[in-house]
Formats: structure tokens, sequence, C-alpha cells
């Protein structure tokens, strides 16, 4: 049986770590979950297109990806998203349309207790 070793990268290995942390400390499921997700491979974390965003939030809404965001699609609302990684094309789209995007960390220190925040993937 193969041992399992979770990410290498010393960047997600710190994230991971800060989002059991405030999972903890503000006792959210959310992160916890978040966290589930950035453990595992690669090859089969999420992978959204800026489509399904627009398909599936409203205005003002934050939208919280747990792996990649692709460019496909157009963005037409005003909404927020944070994504563990995103295209340059998929940022640039984003500040065209007026939305925002953030980092997981931006993110967990805006809104550490999760509140009004949809996981797209």
């Amino acid at each position: 049986m193969v041992k399992r070793t979770g990410p290498t990268n010393p960047h997600l290995q710190q994230l991971i770590r800060d989002l059991r942390k405030l999972s903890a400390q503000n006792q959210v499921k959310l992160w916890k979950r978040i966290v589930i997700d950035l453990q595992r491979p690669t090859r089969i974390r999420r992978k959204v297109n800026l489509y399904k965003i627009e398909k599936y939030l409203r205005n003002g809404e934050t939208a919280l990806i747990p792996g990649k965001l692709l460019s496909l699609g157009n963005l037409t609302k005003k909404v927020e998203i944070a994504a563990y990684q995103a295209s340059q094309q998929a940022k640039e789209k984003i500040a065209k349309s007026g939305s925002k995007f953030l980092t997981l960390q931006e993110l967990m220190k805006k809104n550490p207790q999760g509140k009004k925040i949809r996981i797209i993937g």
C-alpha cells in the first residue's frame, strides 16, 4: 500500500495549516471542507471556468474555488471570487467585469466566519 504524503508545496502546506487553525478557532466547518479539497492530488483538484460562476452566482455573492479558476466564458456580474490558483486570463476578465479576485488568504482575513460564501466546482 502506498503511503499518503499530502501536498509538497510549502505555500500550500502553510495555507492548509492556517485554514485548520481558523476552522478550530471560529468553529467553522467551511474551512475544514476547503482543507480536504486542497489536500487532494493536483490532477483531481477542482477546475472551474468563469461561465460556471456566471451561471450559479448572483450579484454581490462570493465564490470560493478550492482549485484553479480558468478563463472560459464571460463574467458580467459583480461578484468576489477567491481561488487557490487562477489563470492570468481569468484574472484579466474578472478585472474587466468590475468583479474582484481574492486569494484564499485574503478571504480568510476578510471573512473568517465564512458567511455567504459558495463553494463552486
